[in-house]
C-alpha cells in the first residue's frame, strides 16, 4: 500500500501542471538579459571614429574589432551551447554578461588596435555569445507552441537594448569622450545582466508537455544529434541562407555611420536632432518590433512564407536607401525599413531548426547554425571596407547585399521549403 501510494504521488507530480506565469517571467529575464548586452554590437558604430582617433589605426584595422566581436559571439556558439545544455543556463548566462560589461571597461583604456581586438572584440564577443545562444536555446524549449514568437521577442531584446543606450551613449560621448562611457555604461549593463541570468532556468518536462502537443506547425518527430543534423542537406541550406541574410545586414549594421558621413547627411537635423542618431534609432526600433512580429506570422503562415517576405522586403528597401541618398529624412525611414526585414532571421532561422531537429539538443544545434553569424561577419565588416576603399563608393557595397536579399527570399520558398516538406514526410512515416 505504501508503494502504491508512492507511486501515486510521484505519478501526481510528474502531470502537475507548471504555474501559467512561469515561461512569461523566464521570457521577461531573458529579454531583460539580451538587452544588457546588445550594445556592444548595435552602438559600434558611434565608437569608430573615437578608436581611430584613440589608436591613430585606420577605418579597416579599426573595423576589425567588430568582425572579431561577432566571429567569437557566433563561432564558439556551439561549445557555448553545449555548456548550457549540459550545465544549465544561469551560471554561465551571468557569467556571459559579466565578461560583455568587463569587455566595455577595458576598451576604454585601449590606445592600439590590438588592444580593442582583446577587449572589445574578445571579451565583449565571448560574452554577448553564451548570453544570446543560452537566451534563444531556453526560449524554443519554453514555447514550444509559441516558438517564433516567443524566440522574436527574446530576440528583440538583442535589437531593443541599444534603444535604451543609443542617446544615452551618444550624448555622453559627445560631453565627456569614449574613455568615461565605455566605463558607465559597461559597469551598468553587465550588473543588469548579472541580475538577470541569476533567475533563468530550463523547463521541466511536465511544464512543457501539454504545450507540445498544441503545436500549431509540423514539428520534428524525434530529437536529432547536432552530428546527425549536420549530415543533412536541409541544415547546410539553412546555413548558406543565414550566411548571406547575415551578411548583408551586418555590412548596414558595422559601415553605416561612414556610409551616412560618405553622403553628406550624417549631421543634417530630423524633428531636431542629427540625422545618424535618428537612423540609428529607427533601426532599433524596426529590428526590435520586427523579430516577435514576424515570429509570430510564421507561427501562423509558415516559416519558409514569411522569410519570403521579409527577405524580399530587404531587397526593395535597400534600393530606395540607394536611390534616395541625396534625402536624409527618406534615407533614414527607409534604413528602419531594411532592418525590419533583416532583424527577424534572429527569430525565424532558430524557429525554423527546432522544429526541424528537435528541443533535446536546440541549444548546441543552433550553435552551429548560429556561426553563420560569424561567416557574414568576416564579409559585412572589413571586406566591405575595403570594398569601398578599392572603388571609391559605397554603390557596389549596397548591389551586393541587394543580390543577397533577394537570392535568399528565392532560396526560402523554392528550396526549403519542399525539402523541409519532403523531410518531415519521410519522419514521419517511419514513427
Amino acid at each position: 500500500m505504501s508503494l502504491a501510494k508512492e507511486a501515486s504521488a510521484a505519478d501526481a507530480r510528474e502531470v502537475a501542471p507548471a504555474i501559467p506565469a512561469t515561461r512569461w517571467i523566464q521570457l521577461v529575464l531573458g529579454l531583460i538579459a539580451m538587452m544588457s548586452i546588445s550594445s556592444p554590437q548595435y552602438v559600434w558604430t558611434l565608437f569608430v571614429a573615437p578608436f581611430q582617433a584613440a589608436t591613430g589605426a585606420g577605418l579597416p584595422a579599426i573595423q576589425i574589432t567588430f568582425s572579431v566581436l561577432i566571429v567569437l559571439q557566433t563561432w564558439l556558439a556551439p561549445l557555448q551551447g553545449w555548456l548550457v545544455d549540459r550545465f544549465g543556463p544561469k551560471f554561465l548566462i551571468a557569467t556571459g554578461a559579466a565578461l560583455t560589461g568587463l569587455g566595455f571597461v577595458l576598451s576604454a583604456q585601449a590606445t592600439t588596435p590590438w588592444a580593442l581586438y582583446i577587449s572589445y572584440g574578445g571579451l565583449c564577443g565571448f560574452g554577448t555569445g553564451i548570453v544570446y545562444i543560452g537566451i534563444i536555446g531556453l526560449m524554443v524549449k519554453w514555447f514550444p507552441d509559441r516558438r517564433g514568437f516567443a524566440v522574436g521577442l527574446a530576440a528583440a531584446g538583442y535589437g531593443f537594448g541599444a534603444i535604451v543606450t543609443t542617446f544615452p551613449i551618444d550624448m555622453m560621448l559627445r560631453s565627456s569622450g569614449h574613455r568615461p562611457t565605455l566605463i558607465t555604461f559597461g559597469v551598468l549593463l553587465g550588473a543588469v545582466g548579472v541580475c538577470a541570468a541569476l533567475g533563468l532556468r530550463a523547463p521541466r518536462p511536465d511544464e512543457i508537455r501539454l504545450r507540445t502537443a498544441s503545436m500549431p506547425l509540423v514539428g520534428a518527430a524525434r530529437d536529432y544529434s547536432p552530428l546527425q543534423m549536420l549530415r543533412t542537406p536541409i541544415f547546410w541550406l539553412m546555413f548558406a541562407m543565414m550566411t548571406m541574410m547575415s551578411t548583408g545586414g551586418l555590412m548596414v549594421v558595422s559601415q553605416f555611420g561612414p556610409v551616412m558621413r560618405d553622403f553628406g547627411i550624417a549631421e543634417v537635423a530630423i524633428a531636431g536632432m542629427a540625422a545618424l542618431p535618428f537612423a540609428l534609432t529607427l533601426q532599433r526600433i524596426a529590428n526590435g518590433l520586427t523579430r516577435p512580429f514576424f515570429g509570430w506570422v510564421s507561427d501562423n503562415i509558415g516559416r519558409e512564407n514569411t522569410m519570403f517576405i521579409a527577405f524580399g522586403m530587404e531587397a526593395v528597401a535597400v534600393w530606395v536607401m540607394l536611390v534616395t541618398r541625396d534625402n536624409p529624412a527618406l534615407f533614414a525611414i527607409m534604413s528602419g525599413v531594411v532592418f525590419f526585414g533583416w532583424g527577424e532571421i534572429f527569430s525565424l532561422f532558430p524557429s525554423t531548426l527546432t522544429d526541424t531537429f528537435g528541443t533535446k539538443h536546440a541549444t548546441t544545434n543552433f550553435g552551429f547554425l548560429y556561426i553563420a553569424q560569424g561567416v557574414g561577419s568576416v564579409l559585412g565588416g572589413p571586406v566591405a571596407a575595403m570594398m569601398h576603399d578599392a572603388t571609391g563608393s559605397w554603390f557596389p557595397v549596397f548591389w551586393l547585399i541587394i543580390v543577397l536579399d533577394g537570392l535568399t527570399a528565392i532560396l526560402a520558398l523554392f528550396v526549403l521549403k519542399p525539402m523541409r516538406a519532403s523531410w518531415f514526410r519521410q519522419q514521419h512515416s517511419t514513427h
